[in-house]
């Protein structure tokens, strides 16, 4: 008999921070899902979409490290030789034909050649893999996924578990496109918004190919035996760091592992984020020995290659809290509309909505995102932003992790994250992640820190040590020439 996975509250927050008085979210009472469509496979002349060796790259698409940057470590004795054409690596004419076509991809990026062998090649093992944003991390999982589907099957055969609901339906986008071809079905597992949700125990069981959803709504189908794991090739984490921290998604993402090992214990297990502090590692060392029983493979880019060198990052002196919305008001607006989209992420959601309420009561047009907002509201907000139809989103942590708007050249740290229940020590993965949303796939960037006070001026000076760098400061907080200098500097006026 398959194992049931008992309900679990999640033991910290890390999406984004109530204020005391705050509601408890409802979004984790919620269950139902959105459905992925399908699509019928094609006959593919493969010889039409192969490249011309002698093509450039075009760089602007991913930010590669150097071989010499990525550290593999293999377990047994099985040889991964690195993929230098997509055909190296045995996929099918439609998945080629989704990455040629509907991707627009030349070749594997430095990360998918190294990486995409070990998840591609039998006996499948494990792997945990951290490189950083804009590196291709998602096209190796969802390839990953797509390629291990037996198309006869109509079962679910992967299951893709993410932090939030934006970046599961971010991820889903992926995979349609990429899958166009293939005729595999997916299915979003993510709480439903008001007109579409369903109680649980009308639901049919599942049986999309591919399942990609949020921890809270996966355990409550696996709970009701909604979601078969007896089937399951393979199982990916994507944020896996914060997935399997203490203060993020541990208990569900355990269970979860849990109860596919006991259906499938050959299930292919992949861990794919943009960081791994050392406490995430011990405990993925020590998940893979108590439940997995068997080793597995890791690629690591090192630490100090991690932030952008695309983007360049500034802090600011603010005397007071006025003069930080003087600064959004007067130099972010006025100035970051003409660079491109900009992201200010607050660190709770009241500050969000009072930022929110200020700016447009100065008449300008912005919009804010948090986790207590109903889903529908998420959704419409998402896609306006990335429609480009508004220029500047408000948000917490909500979306510091894996959301990609590749119009997005700036960033502003309204506040400096923080540790959950420590106010004086940085959350240095999340101010990373926070970086990395500004100039996605190898454009350009700034990234401002308005700072407010001494405790400020202490958070910045660990993060300016953690990562072994200066950050530079602007002249003077209501200069419009020493902002309009920042971003000469960053290449983007």
């Amino acid at each position: 008999m398959a194992e049931t996975v008992p309900d679990s509250k999640i033991t910290g927050r890390w999406a984004d921070e109530a204020d005391a008085d705050a509601e408890a979210e409802a979004e984790a009472d919620a269950a139902a899902a959105a459905a992925a469509g399908t699509s019928s496979s094609s006959e593919v002349e493969i010889n039409s979409l192969t490249i011309d060796e002698s093509k450039k790259v075009n760089r602007e698409e991913l930010t590669d490290p150097d071989d010499s940057r990525i550290e593999a470590v293999t377990a047994g004795d099985t040889l991964y030789n690195s993929a230098k054409r997509f055909e190296d690596l045995d996929l099918s004419p439609e998945l080629l034909k989704g990455l040629y076509v509907e991707m627009k991809f030349e070749r594997p990026s430095k990360i998918q050649a190294i990486s995409l062998p070990m998840i591609l090649t039998p006996p499948f093992k494990n792997l945990i893999a951290q490189a950083h944003n804009g590196s291709g991390k998602t096209t190796c999982f969802v390839l990953g996924m797509l390629s291990r589907i037996d198309p006869k099957q109509t079962v679910p055969q992967a299951l893709c578990i993410c932090p939030t609901r934006e970046l599961a339906i971010q991820n889903m986008e992926v995979l349609l496109k990429m899958g166009k071809f293939t005729g595999i079905t997916s299915e979003l597992a993510i709480p439903a918004d008001s007109a579409n949700f369903i109680p649980l125990s009308r639901r049919p069981p599942v049986t999309a190919q591919v399942v990609i959803g949020t921890p809270g709504t996966i355990s409550k189908w696996i709970i009701g035996k909604k979601l078969s794991m007896s089937y399951m090739k393979i199982l990916v984490f994507d944020e896996a760091d914060h997935m399997l921290a203490e203060s993020g998604f541990r208990d569900d993402s355990v269970k979860i592992m849990r109860a596919i090992v006991h259906s499938r214990p050959d299930c292919q297990v992949l861990l794919f984020s943009a960081t791994f502090d050392d406490a995430v590692r011990a405990f993925v060392d020590k998940i893979n020995k108590d439940i997995f029983k068997k080793d597995y493979n890791q690629m690591f880019v090192k630490k100090e290659e991690l932030s952008l060198e695309s983007v360049k990052q500034y802090k600011v002196q603010c005397p007071d809290e006025l003069a930080k919305l003087m600064v959004i008001k007067d130099k972010i607006m006025e100035l970051g509309e003409k660079v491109g989209q900009t992201i200010i992420f607050v660190r709770t959601r009241n500050s969000a909505s009072a930022l929110h309420q200020s700016l447009v009561s100065f008449g300008y047009e912005v919009t804010s995102i948090q986790g207590a907002l109903k889903q529908e509201d998420r959704d419409k907000i998402i896609k306006e932003f990335k429609d480009g139809l508004t220029q500047v989103l408000i948000s917490t942590d909500v979306l510091a992790r894996g959301f990609d708007q590749s119009q997005v050249n700036l960033v502003v740290n309204y506040d400096l994250p923080v540790r959950y229940g420590d106010s004086s020590e940085p959350d240095y993965e999340v101010y990373l992640h926070r970086v990395g949303r500004a100039g996605r796939f190898g454009r350009k960037g700034a990234v401002f820190n308005l700072l407010c006070g001494y405790g400020d001026k202490q958070l910045m000076e660990k993060i300016e040590k953690y990562f072994n760098c200066e950050i530079v400061e602007v002249g003077s907080w209501n200069s419009d020439e020493d902002f309009r200098n920042a971003l000469q500097r960053a290449g983007l006026v």
